[in-house]
């Protein structure tokens, strides 16, 4: 991100009812029109607060994801539509067009990738807020490394079924998510999107809250948010709001407190990862690896019916299909088992 969004002298009355609510005003908007903010997933959580971040007029806004977009993501990922599937387009990608036509003054950069421990500093790098919309804990206890790291306000949020959690996190100031949840969860502790599905209306309000944490951080500095967990089910109509404020322990805290970055390490990372909400394993190639989708798209013949554009090549193999980035990464649809993607992937694309 450039910066160059906050030096334009676009006129702001576009924002006219968001400056008359007193606690932003002008001051506060203009604060927003210099603000540097990174989108880590455009999922249904992650485009709901690209959307509404982009209307309220940030300078610069990074949207980060690894996927495309499929038919059933309409149901709740409000940026996409029948086109963008048709186009095989990466979320981010077709994310910024949507975005860029809503609001042309927003200076608005798509990363198709995976965030990961290699690159995620340099992602996140020149953000004044990393807004969380990512659909595994694993890639959230990598923004929380770096964000401790580079002390660096995040916005923490996640939802499932009918239910939704945000918790806006400050470093040095609010406990961070180890300080909450000090191990990750055992795989098959948590519900997904693929077990217990997921409802637009409770997006929508997970969003908001979040968003609303990030503008207040944006507008009024970091002190304006407090260390309170917020959980709802728009199904059952609950909503609890938990101070976990007493939860910060620099002294125990092995992140905050110890400043150990064992995610942003690699000791943690996966090389291969099943994805939430459907039968998928993401795997990744080695460091810096590049593919050329158009030789790979010839060699495969065409009894695997592939078909590729500039960002990615899908094709269909034992039963499974395959869609593959320039980057190297590759989303293979049809199995959950890790261990049987990785052998496709080096059956078909290499070692």
């Amino acid at each position: 991100m450039s910066g160059r969004a906050g030096e334009r002298s676009g006129d702001l009355a576009r924002y006219a009812r968001q400056m008359s609510f007193a606690p932003l005003g002008e001051r506060g908007q203009q604060a927003l029109r210099v603000a540097e903010v990174v989108v880590v997933g455009c999922g249904a959580l992650g485009s709901a607060l690209a959307n509404t971040l982009v209307r309220a007029g940030v300078g610069s806004l990074r949207i980060i994801d690894r996927d495309f977009v499929e038919l059933d993501n309409l149901q709740r990922q409000a940026l996409f539509d029948e086109h963008d599937v048709a186009a095989n387009l990466p979320k981010a990608e077709a994310a910024a067009r949507k975005l860029r036509r809503i609001n042309s003054a927003v200076e608005v950069e798509p990363i198709v990738a995976d965030l990961n421990p290699g690159n995620a500093e340099w992602l996140c790098r020149g953000a004044d807020l990393i807004l969380d919309g990512t659909d595994n804990i694993e890639t959230r206890f990598l923004l929380k490394d770096v964000a401790v790291k580079h002390g660096l306000p995040w916005v923490y949020g996640a939802c499932v079924a009918s239910e939704g959690r945000v918790l806006p996190i400050v470093p040095h100031r609010t406990p961070c998510l180890r300080c909450v949840w000090d191990e990750l969860p055992a795989p098959g502790e948590l519900a997904t999107c693929e077990t217990a599905g997921i409802l637009e209306p409770a997006v929508r309000m997970t969003a908001s809250i979040a968003a609303t944490a990030a503008l207040k951080i944006l507008a009024a500095g970091a002190q304006a948010v407090e260390p309170r967990l917020v959980s709802l089910d728009v199904w059952n109509g609950r909503f609890h709001v938990l101070d976990v404020g007493p939860l910060r322990d620099p002294a125990g805290c092995r992140c905050c407190g110890g400043r150990e970055f064992e995610f942003l390490s690699g000791r943690q990372a996966s090389s291969a990862a099943t994805l939430c909400g459907r039968d998928s394993v993401q795997v990744l190639p080695r460091p810096g690896i590049t593919v050329d989708l158009r030789s790979i798209a010839r060699r495969l013949g065409s009894g695997t019916r592939p078909s590729f554009n500039e960002f990615l090549l899908r094709f269909r193999v034992e039963g499974l299909t395959v869609t593959l980035f320039a980057d190297g990464r590759a989303i293979v649809q049809g199995t959950s088992d890790p261990a049987r993607a990785r052998t496709v992937y080096a059956r078909y694309v290499g070692d």
